[in-house]
């Protein structure tokens, strides 16, 4: 089996994060590197609602360190381990890094891999296609994807692999588990709770020919919500498809589609009040256009909507315009702006206009 197609089949982060590292150390059969990003902007992305006004400051957007190792075992076998950790770069405190990713893996060319800890989930493969932008891109899937597993996936068990058919394409499948875990959930500001999970498992495939993927996944499992009078299943189907390589000349194109029950929260008013729930049935969706120009000026347009779909209503919907530029393959400026399109009914709420401007450098 080609491993180009196995990383492809066992890594989400490849649609959602650009890999950049230093290796430092290579002999003898083990690897060690040194990776992440240091990224900041200045943006109008919160309001506050003490002054009922907008804040514009400084916005860290996702920086992060790794390090990442790995070790030939002989016979085709290669066991790999990665560390990732937010970075809090602009307040102090006892939480100055908190876990991303975390896992230990082993992998042959043929009898594909299997990892175990924080990691990509398969149903990431699918559900992240439109996770590229760096301003504003995919919010649905990470409500609670750390225990639902549909971001990364924490205390999971995956396994995946993949299937070169010439020109005929390829085919990849992964699968993953999680255990039973009980863990403190914030919805809102003013919401958090503790959750119960039961055992947790997903399906992802992936076929890709000439340039264009299709894909599918599957993520199910029991959930106790401590807002609910009783256990509900949590599942998702998604479907996604692409087009192109974002950030490569030329045209990317991407499209999310999410059936999903007990999966996404929401707050909507009941009278004056505030209420947040957890949706008994959600619809939601992401598009992605992106064109990259031969002097390294990427830019997209991006649109999200998470739809009540028990009640017919909108939850919220936006749409952003996006400018990326490498300046070197190591530091890159970005701008975006993104539309507050609203949603409907308990949900309707003033329109949150956002922007941000700022720079990403890659360690």
């Amino acid at each position: 089996m080609n491993k180009k197609l196995l990383a492809l089949a066992i890594s989400g982060a490849v649609f959602g994060t650009q890999a950049v590292a230093v290796e430092l150390y290579n002999e003898d059969g083990t690897t060690f590197s040194v990776g992440g990003h240091v990224s900041v902007a200045v943006g109008d992305v919160n309001s506050d609602d003490r002054l009922n006004e907008d804040d514009i400051g400084v916005e860290t957007v996702s920086p992060r360190i790794n390090f990442g190792a790995t070790h030939d075992l002989g016979n085709g076998f290669t066991a790999d381990a990665k560390g990732e950790w937010a970075l809090n770069m602009l307040d102090g405190g006892d939480q100055s890094f908190t876990t991303r990713l975390g896992y230990v893996g082993l992998s042959h060319d043929d009898y594909g891999r299997a990892a175990v800890g924080t990691q990509w989930a398969p149903y990431y493969s699918v559900a992240g296609v439109a996770d590229m932008p760096i301003a504003f891109a995919n919010d649905f899937i990470y409500e609670d994807h750390g225990n639902l597993g549909t971001g990364r996936g924490e205390e999971m068990v995956s396994y995946a692999n993949a299937i070169d058919f010439g020109n005929a394409g390829s085919l990849g499948l992964g699968v993953a588990w999680q255990g039973r875990k009980a863990a403190e959930v914030k919805y809102s500001d003013s919401l958090t709770t503790d959750n119960e999970y039961g055992n947790r498992a997903q399906i992802a495939l992936n076929y890709a020919i000439a340039g264009v993927t299709a894909n599918y996944a599957y993520n199910t499992g029991d959930v106790n919500y401590s807002n609910l009078s009783s256990s509900k299943t949590a599942d998702s189907h998604v479907l996604s498809a692409t087009y192109g390589s974002y950030g490569a000349e030329g045209l990317y194109l991407a499209g999310v589609y999410a059936m999903n029950n007990y999966m996404n929260s929401a707050t909507g008013k009941v009278g004056p009040v505030g209420v947040t729930r957890v949706l008994e049935e959600s619809v939601a969706i992401e598009l992605l256009a992106s064109y990259a120009l031969s002097n390294s000026l990427n830019l997209s347009v991006n649109y999200e909507a998470v739809e009540d779909d028990k009640l017919n209503e909108t939850v919220y919907s936006t749409t952003a315009l996006q400018a990326e530029y490498n300046f070197t393959s190591q530091f890159v400026g970005f701008a975006g702006y993104q539309f507050d399109l609203q949603g409907s009914g308990l949900y309707k709420k003033d329109a949150d206009d956002q922007w941000l401007l700022g720079a990403r450098y890659y360690l």
